[in-house]
C-alpha cells in the first residue's frame, strides 16, 4: 500500500500533521480506534454510513443552528457515557460546524483532550478546519465563544466531496476567492481562467487549488496564530458577511460573497483599489451572489458587536490591490455611512 503524503506544520504550541491524498479506510493507521470517538452530523453519517462501521460515533443534527452550547452539553454527556478520558481523541468528520464544535468540545472536556479533523466539505478543507479557531454561536452572534487550539491532524479524503451539494461547492469557493483576493494574485488569475464546473470535473486542478489554499491559510496563521495582527486579513468579507448571515437565510458563502463585494467597493473609496469588477465576475463564475439589499439598521446592530471592534473603531479588511489585503481602521460611524450609501446603490 502506498504511503499517504504527509506535510507537517509547526505552530506555536503544536505540530499539525496534514495527510493529503488520503483514504478514509487508512484513518486507523494514525489513530488508535479504541481511543477514538468520531463526531459527525446526520447528513455525513447517512451519505457515508459504511465508513463508520466499528468506530465509536456521536451523530449530531446538521446545521449552523446547532452550533450552540446546548449541543456542547449533549455531546459532553455522551462522552461521559463512552467513558472518555484524557487518552481519548475526538475526530470531527464534517463541515465547518462539526470542526468548530469538535475542536471546542475537545478543548474544554477534562480541560483539554486531543482532536483531529476529517473535513468533508470544500469550505472545511480550505478554511474552517485550518488555524485552530474553534467555538460556538451565541444567539445571533457568530463564534462569540471559543478558543484557539490546533488539531493534531488534518486528513484529506477528496471522495467525501462526491456527495457535496452545489451550494456547498460555492460556499467553499467563497473562501478560496477570499484567500486569493487578500494573499495571492496568481491563485486569483487561476480562478479567473476557470469556473466551478471545470474545477469539479478536474480532480488534479481541484487538488492543486485545495493545496494552495491550505498553504496560504497556514502561512497567515503561523505568522499570527492568536490574531493580534495580520491574521485579521482572513476576515475579508466577513464583517458584513457574518452580520448578513445571521439576519437572512443565506449560506456562509453567499453572505461572505456579499461582504466581499462591499469590502471591494469600500477599498475603491478608501485606498484606491482598481479591478473590483474582476472580483465580482469571479464570484459569479463560482455560483455566488453579488447584489442584495438589506436592512442597514438591523444588520448594523449585529455588526457593531463584531469581535474586530475596539471602542469606536473597526479593523476593516480592504484590498490595496488584488492579492494584497490590508487592515484599515474605520470609525463605526463612518462605516455606518458607507453601508447606507452602498445599500442605496443596490436596485
Amino acid at each position: 500500500m502506498t504511503s499517504m503524503k504527509k506535510t507537517r506544520f509547526q505552530f506555536s504550541q503544536k505540530i499539525v500533521d496534514c495527510y493529503f491524498d488520503a483514504s478514509f479506510k487508512r484513518l486507523e493507521e494514525i489513530v488508535n480506534k479504541d481511543k477514538a470517538i468520531i463526531i459527525t452530523d446526520e447528513n455525513v453519517f447517512v451519505a457515508h454510513k459504511s465508513k463508520f462501521k466499528k468506530w465509536n460515533v456521536i451523530t449530531l443534527k446538521a446545521g449552523e443552528e446547532y452550533k450552540v452550547q446546548a449541543t456542547v452539553d449533549a455531546v459532553i454527556a455522551q462522552l461521559i457515557e463512552f467513558s472518555a478520558d484524557r487518552q481519548t481523541i475526538l475526530i470531527g468528520i464534517g463541515g465547518g460546524v462539526i470542526t468548530d464544535l469538535t475542536g471546542y468540545i475537545a478543548s474544554i472536556y477534562m480541560r483539554g483532550i486531543d482532536f483531529g479533523f476529517v473535513p468533508t466539505s470544500l469550505l472545511a478543507m480550505v478554511d474552517a478546519s485550518i488555524g485552530g479557531k474553534n467555538g460556538i454561536d451565541v444567539g445571533e452572534y457568530k463564534n462569540m465563544v471559543g478558543v484557539i487550539r490546533q488539531p493534531s491532524f488534518l486528513f484529506y479524503d477528496l471522495d467525501f466531496l462526491k456527495t457535496l451539494p452545489d451550494t456547498e461547492w460555492s460556499n467553499g469557493f467563497a473562501e478560496i476567492i477570499k484567500h486569493a483576493c487578500i494573499l495571492d494574485s496568481k491563485t486569483f488569475s487561476l480562478l479567473e481562467k476557470s469556473n466551478i464546473g471545470k474545477v469539479k470535473r478536474d480532480k488534479s486542478l481541484l487538488r492543486d487549488i485545495i493545496l494552495r489554499n491550505v498553504k496560504l491559510k497556514v502561512g497567515v496563521v503561523k505568522a499570527d496564530e492568536f490574531e493580534t495582527g495580520n491574521r485579521k486579513l482572513l476576515n475579508f468579507g466577513h464583517t458584513l458577511g457574518h452580520a448578513l448571515e445571521t439576519q437572512y437565510e443565506l449560506t456562509h458563502g453567499q453572505a461572505i460573497s456579499l461582504g466581499m463585494i462591499f469590502a471591494s467597493w469600500l477599498s475603491e473609496k478608501t485606498v484606491g483599489l482598481k479591478g473590483s469588477d474582476r472580483i465580482e465576475k469571479v464570484l459569479i463564475e463560482y455560483g455566488l451572489p453579488t447584489r442584495g439589499k438589506f436592512d442597514v439598521k438591523k444588520v448594523f446592530n449585529v455588526l457593531k458587536m463584531d469581535k474586530k471592534r475596539v471602542n469606536k473603531d473597526m479593523s476593516y479588511i480592504v484590498l490595496k490591490k488584488i492579492g494584497v489585503g490590508i487592515i484599515h481602521k474605520i470609525s463605526v460611524d463612518a462605516l455606518h455611512e458607507h453601508l447606507v450609501e452602498f445599500n442605496n446603490m443596490i436596485k
